[in-house]
């Protein structure tokens, strides 16, 4: 009977990384991947040219119920760690913003360094279209698949989440984590976009299509980032980022022109040159349709002098624009978002190692975890770090 050193469930950033991290270190490892083929979830990040890192990725990037677990893996693998791994294998790069990192051709680039990297020590073996059904252990971990048993001393939950479901996203490690009596903290859709309904902006899908720099806050954490209108409700970057932060009945609040402090524009305007309308001044500012959408829900006359409004009705029109604050309907769910906030509880995982403080030999890394990053590659640089983490747990 054969025994690997590990099996690794799941063959995503963080399993891929494992993989080759552990067999170069001279373990014997078996992955094994449900869908007919490994990284799938990295080929479509970043419209295809996936954002592998963000080279400002510091702790205070994620969002977990144990705030400080991040801190020693992401410490000993930085941003820098995973490009000199992306330089190793000639793969051309570029930053886009913020310290976001594009493959320039294909995220394709990024899995076959990945598969290249776990087949260089001829330890690894990756099987895919296998379904685990199940995890047991006595002296081994037992794992169960619909191509057989297999064994290990070492089991390495790298499932991810419940995001994107059409690309074979599922529970299954939770119910391994929660089998083995791990705590879990509740888990939801992040990075997604937020669903508005006609009370919040009536005939907003009106304004599908409609971009634009905003501010947007929420929980005492603010973005400053674009925001699309959509049929739905709102998305872009400022969305995804917010929704991160926000809860079923959380306030968000929207400034529509963040360069501009409204309230005292007005007054100056009304002072020195009340001869311009409302709509013409917010249309060197906002996009058209946002205008007239704006101006016929909160302003009677569009057309009306600044120089003619009260001050009681110059400071609602500006609040409506710098501080509009509605709560989502709710979000677009597990179908468009990024990420699974939650997961399996830190508070019973070595931050060090990744391992189980109940089960020995387990270990949970990536997504899975209740740690997660903003938009931007911060989530891969938690997938790579934390699989090194495991790693650098082995000893032959």
């Amino acid at each position: 009977m054969k025994v690997y050193d590990h099996i690794i469930v799941g063959a995503g950033a963080a399993g891929l990384m494992a993989t080759a991290l552990l067999s170069q270190k001279g373990a014997t490892v078996l992955l094994l991947e449900q869908n007919k083929s490994v990284g799938r979830k990295i080929l479509i990040s970043g419209g295809g040219k996936c954002n592998f890192t963000n080279t400002d990725a510091t702790p205070s990037n994620y969002k977990s119920s144990n705030q400080h677990f991040s801190k020693s893996s992401l410490a000993r693998y930085s941003p820098w760690d995973f490009i000199d791994l992306v330089l190793k294998h000639d793969i051309p790069y570029y930053e886009k913003k913020l310290g976001q990192l594009f493959c320039e051709k294909s995220a394709k680039d990024i899995v076959e360094m990945l598969v290249k990297e776990c087949r260089s020590s001829g330890k690894a073996t990756i099987k895919t279209g296998i379904k685990v059904n199940g995890i047991d252990k006595e002296e081994q971990f037992l794992v169960s698949t619909t191509a057989g048993d297999f064994y290990a001393h070492n089991v390495v939950i790298a499932t991810g989440g419940l995001s994107i479901p059409s690309l074979g996203a599922n529970d299954f490690g939770y119910k391994i984590a929660k089998k083995f009596g791990h705590r879990l903290i509740e888990t939801r859709p992040a990075l997604v976009p937020f669903t508005l309904d006609e009370r919040t902006l009536p005939e907003f899908a009106e304004l599908s299509g409609v971009s634009l720099e905003a501010k947007i806050s929420c929980n005492n954490t603010v973005f400053d980032e674009n925001i699309l209108f959509t049929h739905k409700g709102l998305s872009g970057p400022g969305i995804l980022q917010i929704s991160l932060h926000w809860h079923p009945g959380d306030e968000v609040t929207i400034n529509l022109l963040p360069q501009l402090n409204l309230s005292e524009e007005f007054q100056r305007l009304k002072k020195r040159n009340g001869n311009i309308t409302v709509e013409s001044f917010l249309r060197k500012h906002l996009p058209d349709r946002l205008v007239k959408k704006w101006l016929d829900i909160n302003l009677q006359d569009p057309s009306i002098y600044i120089a003619n409004l009260t001050n009681v009705e110059l400071e609602s029109l500006a609040k409506s624009l710098n501080a509009w604050t509605f709560i989502p309907k709710g979000t677009e769910g597990y179908r468009k978002a990024e990420v699974t906030a939650g997961g399996v509880s830190c508070d019973q995982v070595s931050s060090k190692t990744m391992e189980s403080q109940i089960v020995s030999g387990l270990y949970f890394i990536g997504e899975v975890l209740d740690v997660t990053g903003w938009l931007g590659g911060f989530n891969f640089q938690w997938a790579w770090a934390s699989a090194h983490a495991v790693a650098q747990n082995y000893s032959k």
